[in-house]
């Protein structure tokens, strides 16, 4: 019955980063759908989480995980932001500086190509309500990106041969990083903290950089002790 059941579900194609809400966001879907990952190397400074992101897709079980090269975009950006150029000074809080120009745009559209040749249903990526401050991260980009993907497909799933594609987000459903990081806490306990946010390439988290700060009040807020190992602990 069970196996009846898991061939029943639709398909979700999550874009996976190895950091907390990737797991997080499998940890959310995973009773709705069978899920394929997707991770981008393109040039990051924390290549670890390319390590992490491993470790989330055993964790989630994935149907198949591919982990796609993009190193070119780093020679794109050139020092036009922090993420991909170690020329500049990581910070402790936002600033534009952190904002990788459309790099959900890029990373999406690449997994809803895979995701219409799997006919599956859902593209999903991990950004919440907290994330206001990422132009690419809103909805309301989403669901522009999502109309543009269906139209750009849309003989195929006119003839059946495709599914039309949701591009979801938990920021779309409303959902904070706080309680994304119970739904994971809930299913996965301790592994959580195998996930990778830090923007630097330590052996541990910085405990400085704006994403380590955001990963620590994350945790106060779902009231979960953190158990990251961090440079610095205070924030």
């Amino acid at each position: 019955m069970a196996a009846q059941r898991r061939s029943k579900l639709k398909k979700a194609v999550l874009v996976l980063s190895g950091g907390l809400d990737s797991l997080c966001l499998g940890a959310h879907l995973a009773k709705k759908y069978d899920l394929y990952g997707i991770t981008f190397s393109y040039g990051q400074r924390a290549s670890k989480e390319l390590e992490a992101a491993k470790k989330v897709g055993k964790a989630l079980h994935l149907k198949e995980h591919k982990i796609i090269p993009l190193d070119f975009m780093k020679s794109l950006y050139g020092a036009s932001n922090v993420l991909t150029s170690s020329k500049r000074m990581l910070p402790s809080k936002f600033e534009y500086s952190i904002v990788v120009p459309i790099r959900n745009a890029i990373f999406v559209t690449i997994a809803t190509a895979w995701a219409f040749s799997l006919k599956a249903s859902l593209v999903a990526y991990g950004a919440h309500t907290d994330d206001t401050k990422y132009p690419d991260c809103r909805p309301i980009f989403a669901k522009k990106l999502e109309s543009a993907l269906n139209q750009g497909e849309i003989d195929g799933i006119n003839l059946g041969i495709r599914n039309k594609i949701q591009i979801w987000s938990p920021y779309s459903a409303g959902i904070s990083k706080s309680a994304l990081i119970k739904s994971g806490y809930e299913k996965f306990g301790d592994k959580i903290f195998q996930t990778w946010s830090c923007y630097a390439n330590s052996r541990y988290h910085c405990g400085k950089c704006e994403s380590c700060n955001n990963r620590k009040a994350a945790f106060v807020q779902a009231e979960i002790k953190d158990k990251t190992k961090y440079l610095v602990s205070s924030f």
